[in-house]
């Protein structure tokens, strides 16, 4: 596969490119696919707005795009699946055919059983047939059989009206925690007095922020002060308590101002 990047993230502003964004997709080849986060982005915990999505669906809709969606943190930014869910039926109700791939991993809990659906949205039911067809060929050829305790976890879960409710229940509960221990990071690194401005932090959302922190500093994060983060700058929100988040807004600052 020929695979080019579009735009996405803007270093400068610690948000979303959107007319990077959107300037590469139009400068992409008819027929090309797309792929796309619905929400809570990894690894940037930055989203398009529902204006933004509607451009973007537009410049794919004239250039003859087919979207692929990476949809692996539905609820974890609002903490409600049809609100995080708005881009993405925005793309069903324009009538795309696209490809939808879901985790339940992270919102279920579910580590280590690879667990998820595989969604083909097609025009009408021959080519659908024709699609289900060669994804037969694929699994057959991929996995054949895979385990099937953590599909009957999910399965259980979603078609059990009280499990069901509970595990939403605790999705919202996940999520507010993430909220709160984002507004608590900026706070302890503005009061520490870390260099620089920390907006960014509450902006965004979902799992993941791409703190600022360069190659350098990230790596001083990991070998000098033992919080684990990957090079880039991104941290896992949901690593930071209330017992450590003063230490890790401490080693920021220390890194930002000697590495």
């Amino acid at each position: 596969m020929d695979v080019r990047q579009y735009r996405y993230f803007d270093k400068k502003t610690k948000g979303l490119d959107f007319d990077g964004m959107i300037a590469d997709l139009k400068e992409a080849t008819p027929g090309s696919i797309v792929l796309l986060h619905s929400c809570a982005h990894n690894p940037t915990g930055v989203d398009p707005t529902m204006d933004q999505w509607r451009a973007i669906a537009q410049v794919i809709k004239e250039k003859g795009l087919y979207p692929f969606f990476d949809v692996a943190y539905q609820g974890f930014v609002t903490g409600d699946l049809d609100k995080d869910g708005q881009a993405l039926r925005f793309f069903l109700n324009q009538g795309f055919e696209m490809c939808i791939t879901q985790s339940f991993a992270k919102i279920m809990g579910l580590y280590g059983e690879r667990v998820g659906a595989l969604h083909f949205v097609c025009g009408e039911k021959a080519t659908a047939d024709k699609v289900l067809s060669q994804v037969k060929i694929v699994i057959r050829g991929n996995y054949s059989s895979p385990p099937k305790h953590g599909a009957r976890v999910a399965a259980m879960i979603l078609n059990d009206p009280t499990m069901r409710q509970q595990w939403l229940s605790e999705l919202v509960k996940v999520t507010a925690r993430i909220v709160e221990m984002r507004a608590l990071l900026r706070q302890k690194l503005e009061s520490v007095g870390a260099k620089g401005t920390w907006a960014h932090v509450t902006n965004q959302i979902g799992m993941f922020s791409f703190t600022g922190l360069n190659l350098k500093q990230s790596e001083a994060m990991v070998s000098k002060h033992h919080i684990y983060m990957t090079k880039n700058g991104r941290i896992s929100i949901c690593g930071l308590t209330k017992a450590n988040c003063e230490y890790v807004a401490l080693c920021m600052k220390d890194v930002l101002e000697n590495h």
